[in-house]
């Protein structure tokens, strides 16, 4: 079972997503803003995050910045809101994809499981 940390401002979205997900098996964290992001990524140790852009408090790109000072932990961000620009950093922080929101939660789920088995092949 993975654990997938969700971090979106829109409670909406962020349900819609743990129960899809919920439902296929995975074990869900969520968290509304960036520093409770940062505070779950660090101390609960999720296999994977979803990640939206833009939050109060702290954005996804500066919780990502923060993330990646002390952690490696694989990162599938999605947003409505992706400019070229935001796209560009993520990746050189080192998202492992970009997801346009609305997407499907097949796509999502897929993702999910290939970043998944990507992390546990190189661990093993």
């Amino acid at each position: 079972m993975s654990k997938v940390l969700i971090v979106d401002d829109d409670k909406f979205m962020s349900k819609l997503i743990s129960t899809c997900l919920h439902g296929g098996g995975y074990e869900i964290l969520t968290a509304y803003n960036g520093v409770e992001g940062l505070e779950s990524a660090l101390n609960d140790e999720p296999d994977v995050i979803i990640l939206d852009i833009m939050m109060p408090v702290m954005n996804g790109l500066e919780m990502l910045e923060e993330l990646r000072k002390t952690s490696e932990v694989p990162v599938i961000m999605v947003s409505a809101y992706g400019g070229s620009e935001e796209i560009d950093k993520a990746r050189k922080l080192g998202i492992e994809c970009f997801i346009n929101k609305p997407f499907k939660i097949e796509t999502l789920k897929a993702t999910i499981d290939v970043v998944c088995a990507m992390d546990s092949e190189l661990l093993a």
